[in-house]
This record gives structure tokens, C-alpha cells and sequence, in this order.
């Protein structure tokens, strides 16, 4: 448990000294993505973005374990 908490909070530190250059990433705006904007309303559900982060995580993880 302390391991993975030590790993969690370094991950979070490198997220945010590498945010300005990760921030330029087109997540958020890849094809897949549900966008519905209507008066006084504003939907949005990143369904390619999650698919792509869920793919890159799992690959991530199975290398590790390896």
C-alpha cells in the first residue's frame, strides 16, 4: 500500500510539472467525443478521449507487470 501511494503522488507530480506541454494534447477533442450545446445548456462526455487514456493505462500496466 505505501508503495502505491509513494507511485501515485510522484505520478502526480510529474502530471503537474509537465501540465503546460500536456495541456496542447488534443484530448478532449478527438473524434468520439459528445459535444451538445443548447441554450442555457452545455453537455459534454469524452468518450474517445476515455477510450484512448483506458488503452494507453492498460498497456501501461500490463508492461510493468511484466
Amino acid at each position: 500500500m505505501n508503495r502505491t501511494l509513494l507511485f501515485i503522488g510522484l505520478g502526480c507530480i510529474v502530471v503537474a510539472l509537465l501540465w503546460p506541454w500536456l495541456r496542447q494534447l488534443p484530448l478532449g477533442r478527438l473524434p468520439g467525443d459528445i459535444l451538445i450545446v443548447r441554450e442555457n445548456f452545455r453537455f459534454f462526455f469524452p468518450l474517445g478521449s476515455s477510450i484512448v487514456i483506458s488503452v494507453v493505462l492498460s498497456l501501461l500496466i500490463w508492461w510493468l507487470r511484466r
